[in-house]
C-alpha cells in the first residue's frame, strides 16, 4: 500500500481508496480527493508537513496525517 505521502515530488498519482472514519473521512472528500481522481504532488515542505498537491486545477495543502490516510497508486 502507498499513500499520498510517501510520493515524491513530482509524480502524478491516482488515488485508490480513503482511510479514516467519519468527519475526517467526509472533509477529505469535500477538498475533492475522491476515488480515482488525479492528484500531482508539487512541493513537501523541509519537515514533510504540509505536502502541497494539484487536485481539480487547484492547489491544495494537506498535513501528513491527512496525506497517510489516502491510498495511491
Amino acid at each position: 500500500m502507498k499513500t499520498l505521502r510517501e510520493t515524491a515530488v513530482g509524480n502524478t498519482v491516482s488515488i485508490v481508496k480513503l482511510h479514516g472514519e467519519g468527519a475526517v473521512k467526509r472533509r477529505i472528500m469535500d477538498m475533492g480527493l475522491t476515488k480515482g481522481t488525479q492528484v500531482y504532488v508539487r512541493k513537501v515542505a523541509p519537515l514533510g508537513d504540509p505536502v502541497e498537491v494539484t487536485v481539480r486545477g487547484y492547489e491544495l495543502s494537506l498535513r501528513k496525517e491527512d496525506a497517510q490516510m489516502i491510498e495511491v497508486q
